[in-house]
């Protein structure tokens, strides 16, 4: 007998297969949700670090990373509906350092060897992640050896510790060419935190209250932000890498001593958030509702289809590589589904990974949501592919 579309035995497949990770020594503990017509099952396995006794829970805290940009790309469409914003308009407006960008000639070229850009950056640019700035692909390049110089802190994995405030941020980066004329390829993440800065001049607030005042109270999620508090780092989950010659796990960030331990200089909008299970299930659940979260309409029906549809043409995917896979585009703010290839592949579905070790998606064909929250740098396990075989092997109806 299912319930809510869930097959009751198979949601214990689920379980089995997940805490299997565990007893393997491949994470320390994980929380998964899965939501199907309205009803939700939450499912806490393990510990919050390796040799703790400390278990995981619900309330666990994870960072988010790159599950940032869908909540970042949300708070410019409520901008972009009450006409602060436009989609289409010049990002200069309300970055005027950015005015007047030249290109490099060759991505991996000298920096000096330009030329002009042919149209300004817009909005659309950042949030569709066509600026013509991110990874290169290219291994040390010039313009890569300079970001580092510029500590923008976009190269390498998720963490708040650039030492810059937005303006300073910004300042610096602007000195630099871009890599690829403005809309022209999909280079990910830096799009993203400069959003987090247009999100601020447009709004008048520091980037943190807007998304506080705006998304995370209306929406009840009480335990996202930039940082965590000391009354709630008991709640934080400890984060590893993989050592990439021993495949050994190794502490990436603690619990008493994290880098999200305080507030950040910058609060970066493409991977800065922490979050919880059931915050982000309310915030996903939100966009499968196309806007509404209970009686109260937190985006328009129209704003969420635009979200949540391909902006992607095949030619600008030529510097996706594995972050997009073959059957994937992009909306705004988060990955589209575009073909069948598997179980887990309903054209339609939406969402996005955090490179820490999370993942959610939304799928409006199944009305359903699921979301993974591990904290292992990079899914060196794949637990991301069998977590959502699992999802969907387990509807029954």
């Amino acid at each position: 007998m299912s319930s809510g579309g869930f097959s009751p035995d198979r949601l214990g497949r689920m379980h089995d297969i997940m805490i299997d990770f565990v007893e393997r020594g491949q994470i320390p503990g994980v929380v998964t949700a899965v939501s199907r017509r309205d009803e939700v099952y939450i499912d806490a396995i393990g510990t919050k670090a390796f040799g703790s006794d400390a278990p995981m829970r619900r309330d666990t805290i994870f960072r988010i990373a790159s599950m940032t940009k869908p909540i970042t790309a949300a708070a410019t469409m409520i901008l972009i509906e009450e006409c602060k914003l436009r989609l289409d308009e010049p990002v200069t407006r309300l970055l005027p350092e950015l005015a007047n960008r030249v290109v490099l000639r060759r991505i991996d070229g000298p920096l000096h060897d330009t030329v002009p850009a042919e149209r300004p950056i817009t909005v659309r640019d950042l949030l569709t992640q066509r600026l013509g700035f991110g990874f290169s692909l290219a291994p040390d390049t010039p313009i890569e050896q300079a970001e580092r110089h510029l500590q923008l802190g976009t190269l390498g994995p998720p963490k708040p510790a650039t030492p810059h405030d937005p303006d300073e941020w910004l300042r610096r980066f602007a000195e630099l060419p871009l890599m690829q004329q403005p809309g022209t390829q999909w280079m990910y993440p830096t799009a993203y935190s400069l959003l987090g800065i247009l999100i601020a001049r447009a709004s008048g607030q520091p980037l943190e209250t807007f998304l506080r005042e705006r998304l995370f109270e209306p929406l009840g999620m009480h335990d996202t932000a930039f940082s965590v508090p000391a009354s709630k780092l008991d709640r934080l989950a400890a984060c590893y890498s993989q050592d990439p010659d021993s495949g050994a796990l190794e502490l990436y960030d603690g619990i008493g001593e994290s880098q999200w331990s305080r507030p950040p200089n910058f609060p970066d909008a493409a991977g800065g958030l922490v979050s919880t299970i059931d915050d982000y299930l309310t915030f996903g659940t939100m966009l499968l509702h196309r806007g509404k979260h209970g009686g109260a309409r937190i985006l328009s029906r129209p704003s969420v289809e635009t979200m949540t549809t391909n902006h992607l043409m095949p030619a600008q995917r030529a510097y996706a590589g594995w972050f997009l896979e073959e059957n994937r585009g992009w909306g705004l703010g988060v990955s589209v589904i575009t073909t069948r290839d598997d179980i887990a592949s309903t054209p339609g579905r939406f969402g996005w990974d955090g490179g820490l070790g999370t993942s959610w998606y939304a799928d409006p064909r199944e009305d359903l949501v699921g979301i993974l929250m591990t904290q292992i740098l990079g899914f060196p396990s794949r637990i991301d592919l069998d977590f959502w075989t699992s999802v969907y092997q387990a509807i029954d109806d």
